[in-house]
């Protein structure tokens, strides 16, 4: 095991497969493929509701009925229920291209013409198909369709242009429409009877009677590209939408036969889906530029309206940044989108707006694209002047000016950063100063100029008057950084010249040469060491007071394409496009941690905190999380964790847990299997940190209502004592009590009942209950962990009753007494409290067993001479055990409090 271990993937959508749609009740569910994972969405709002797991090779089709979710992926198919895989099914011997839920069955389809018929009911048993067909051989299937009320039947699109009309109960091919000399590349069943539309890669869309084989209209999209969706409203308009390959939606009135409104920037991608919701004028949409999108019918010229949308990176982000102490990433992409994703909630992931990019793309009659900024290259951000002003910077491909945002209202800001305006040149690099006050930029000429982030105004340039030069390099800026205290300003050139500047003074206070050309810097503020990367693969760190190298490191075999610091400034990782990912130990000086990605990593940052780490990779659109094992561990070396020399090969994080990027590659199927109710839902660390106490991490809430189980119950009695009424009703059931008298079930004093009953029990040497058992048990193979999971799975109410199950409660002789196997439980019993509070184990939920154990038994332990000396050594561990703990409080709190009064 390493530092860094898979977590999951963030900024996933979907994918370039078709979405399926289901309601149930009043809500509508969407589940759609995100590579080898599914999602389910709530329709409501788009939020995210479900999760799938990893699977092993990537979905190609997917269906779903209830809580039964159909995915499709290579030549099997994969039956979960809600989240927990249940089935596999294994007949195809080619690639499934399309799933169609039928009834109670499933029909799938394959590249090579097997079709197969599935019967999801009794599904745990039964793991053959019900039937098989095998379509003709010059018959390539595209697209499976249901018409309505055509019972048992089917329609299937090929790839040459024909439509075959076949009964699944017979297994017959009963019709073949001859088709439009076009491959279908979509059909769907309309809400006229023997009406369907069917979509053609050359654009056009049919609608058909397929009852009399008669064409009733034909529509042609205006763009070149093939139809690829389609869909019927519902609601009562006669509206068929169609999606094409180019991304475009077109809505056609079939009253009128004609072109109603087009939506032409609907998507960046070919349209995969298309689908009215049910009675209401919402389509919703889906496209392989990882976006889902609702419009709504609701203007008065009928054209539709963005209603709501979820999306991510249609192109790989090229830089990320952690921000908001590492509870949201900035992502700058291919796809010339900056974004903001939430590590914790991915609902609050967002676009920052470039200030009314569609009504300007209307206006000028130009794709949103071509009027977006152009891919960012460099940005810096600060968190200090969130609320003030703009505190992010961007650095744009082949453009000569800084654009600022402003975060806290998610939109670009008001100026424009334009460095020497009267010759511009393209932008390279940009930093902020720790104040928050000013944004430094420098230029492909080597141009470096310093300006007022509030007012956009330009506050000097940086000139090397020394070699007398106008310029700050000879070549092009590649990194800029500031420090801590606005004191200096480091910047470095392509041709390998480090300059360390007065910041306010804008003079050379030092420089020194690297000997090849910079590709990379990166400063940390906090040890004032400069990493810089060359093009001979060698990470060189430079004390930048000193103005000298003290660390070399050596081991990427290609490009360095990202690095960054810890916060702390002790590790420095660094990225190659060999596919390795380094951890280096700046005090060690030499490699502690390294992986082989089997995608190239393209940018990487460390969380403040240090405790999560964001990767962007070689064509892939998400940001991949990955855990700083070491933060949770408790592992006081790093080299229990990695050697440093070997290189550990690891699968990028997989969309749903890391479970599933572990085990991607495996041949059986993974199945989550639910844990038992009896189980305990929490998990126990191997180890215990010196002279400190663990805690249970149970809620405070269960082991304090233990403590307060008396108050509670007190509280919780009626006022008024339960009557017993004269005449009681002939279906309410009686027993007899131990004093003769009947009680109603109904109207009984629950609490009572329970008492007589558990001592009863005792008295009746019944067979010990679980509780006994567990403890008895534990106490044979001295371990009481297993004890502890068990107590720790129950109630506080059924605790307080295992305790008293315990108590002696008739007088007999001491004699006697000594023989009860009630005596022996609660011997048992001082063992286990020793044993765990000489272990520090889950103090605060022992601590608080001991209390009530210690309340109910306490006048037995004073009557036994045994347990007297078992509850003295268990006094002493206690007062041991806490008196180091309240050393360390006390030790603690006269810190914080002389720091909190002090003045600096």
């Amino acid at each position: 095991m390493g530092i860094f271990e898979p977590f999951r993937a963030i900024g996933y959508t979907t994918s370039s497969v078709p979405f399926s749609v289901q309601r149930l009740g009043t809500e509508t569910f969407v589940t759609v493929s995100v590579g080898k994972a599914f999602q389910i969405y709530n329709c409501a709002k788009l939020s995210l509701v479900l999760v799938g797991p990893q699977l092993p090779k990537k979905i190609r089709a997917l269906a779903c009925y209830r809580d039964y979710t159909f995915a499709a992926y290579g030549t099997e198919i994969a039956v979960f229920k809600r989240a927990h895989q249940v089935a596999t099914w294994c007949s195809h011997s080619a690639k499934v291209n399309s799933l169609l839920l039928f009834g109670e069955h499933i029909l799938s389809v394959d590249v090579e013409g097997h079709l197969f018929i599935w019967a999801f009911k009794g599904i745990d048993e039964n793991h053959t198909p019900i039937g098989h067909v095998m379509l003709d051989n010059n018959f390539c299937p595209s697209c499976i369709m249901h018409p309505d009320t055509y019972l048992n039947k089917i329609i299937i699109g090929s790839q040459e242009g024909s439509l075959q009309l076949w009964n699944i109960s017979a297994k017959k091919k009963l019709y073949e429409f001859k088709g439009w000399n076009s491959s279908i590349c979509s059909c769907v069943s309309s809400p006229a009877l023997d009406v369907i539309a069917v979509g053609c890669a050359d654009g056009n869309v049919h609608v058909h009677n397929i009852r009399y084989d008669e064409e009733l209209v034909t529509f042609s999209h205006s763009t070149r590209g093939a139809v690829t969706a389609l869909s019927f409203s519902t609601d009562g308009q006669p509206l068929l939408a169609s999606g094409g390959s180019s991304g475009v939606i077109s809505i056609w009135n079939l009253e009128k036969r004609r072109l109603q409104s087009v939506i032409r920037d609907a998507h960046d991608g070919s349209v995969l889906s298309l689908h009215f919701l049910v009675n209401e004028p919402v389509l919703m949409s889906s496209s392989s530029d990882n976006s889902i999108k609702m419009w709504i019918f609701d203007t008065t010229d009928g054209d539709p309206r963005l209603l709501r949308f979820r999306s991510g990176h249609s192109a790989p982000p090229q830089c990320i940044r952690f921000y908001a102490n590492g509870r949201h990433i900035l992502s700058a992409g291919q796809d010339r989108a900056f974004r903001l994703f939430s590590v914790i909630q991915d609902q609050q992931s967002r676009e920052l707006s470039q200030r009314h990019i569609s009504k300007r793309a209307k206006k000028l009659k130009m794709k949103e694209e071509e009027i977006k900024l152009k891919p960012v290259i460099a940005f810096d951000c600060a968190e200090i002047r969130e609320r003030d002003w703009c505190n992010v910077v961007t650095c744009h491909m082949d453009t000569a000016q800084a654009y600022v945002w402003r975060l806290q209202n998610f939109v670009l800001g008001e100026h424009i950063l334009k460095p020497r305006p009267e010759n511009p040149t393209p932008v390279k690099a940009c930093a902020i100063s720790t104040c928050g006050n000013f944004a430094i930029l420098g230029t492909a000429d080597g141009w470096v100029e310093r300006f007022n982030l509030q007012s956009g105004i330009s506050r000097g340039s940086y000139m090397d008057t020394s070699e007398r030069r106008s310029f700050a390099h000879d070549g092009e800026v590649v990194g800029i950084a500031c420090d801590s205290m606005n004191t200096v300003m480091i910047s470095a050139g392509y041709h390998g010249d480090i300059k360390v500047w007065n910041f306010k003074g804008r003079d050379v206070k030092s420089r020194w040469e690297v000997g090849c050309s910079v590709v990379k810097i990166v400063y940390n503020r906090l040890n004032g060491l400069l990493a810089v990367v060359a093009d001979d693969l060698i990470i060189r760190l430079y004390d930048v007071v000193a103005s000298r190298m003290v660390r070399k490191f050596e081991g990427h075999m290609d490009r360095i394409t990202d690095m960054c610091f810890s916060e702390d400034g002790k590790w420095l990782l660094s990225s190659s496009m060999d596919g390795s990912l380094r951890v280096w130990d700046v005090i060690l000086a030499r490699q502690i941690d390294a992986l082989d990605v089997d995608v190239a990593i393209t940018a990487l940052s460390l969380s403040p905190n240090m405790d999560v780490l964001a990767t962007a990779h070689v064509d892939q659109n998400g940001v991949y999380l990955w855990v700083n094992q070491s933060m949770f561990s408790g592992a006081s070396k790093v080299d229990s964790y990695a050697s440093g020399k070997e290189v550990r090969s690891v699968k990028l994080p997989s969309i749903s847990s890391t479970k599933g990027s572990l085990e991607e590659d495996s041949d059986e199927p993974i199945v989550d299997h639910p844990q038992s109710k009896d189980a305990p839902a929490f998990t126990t660390l191997d180890f215990q940190i010196p002279d400190l106490v663990t805690l249970s991490l149970l809620p405070k809430s269960q082991w304090q209502s233990l403590i307060n189980l008396d108050t509670i119950k007190e509280r919780n009695k009626p006022i008024e004592p339960p009557k017993k009424p004269e005449r009681a009703p002939f279906f309410l059931p009686s027993i007899p009590s131990f004093s003769g008298e009947i009680l109603f079930t109904g109207l009984e004093n629950k609490e009572a009942k329970g008492d007589d009953v558990e001592h009863t029990r005792i008295k009746s040497g019944l067979a010990p209950s679980q509780f006994l058992q567990h403890l008895q048990s534990s106490a044979e193979m001295k371990n009481f962990s297993a004890f502890t999971d068990y107590i720790k799975s129950l109630s506080p109410s059924t605790l307080d009753m295992e305790l008293r199950m315990l108590e002696i409660v008739d007088d007999e002789d001491e004699e006697e007494l000594e023989s009860r196997p009630e005596l022996l439980s609660i011997e048992l019993l001082l063992d286990y409290f020793i044993h765990e509070t000489s272990c520090r184990n889950n103090f605060d939920f022992v601590q608080a067993v001991i209390k009530v154990f210690l309340k109910i038994h306490g006048e037995t332990i004073r009557c036994q001479s045994i347990l007297q000396d078992k509850a003295r050594e268990l006094l002493d561990i206690q007062c041991k055990t806490w008196q180091r703990v309240e050393k360390l409080f006390q030790s603690t709190s006269c810190v914080v409090a002389f720091l909190s009064n002090s003045r600096f």
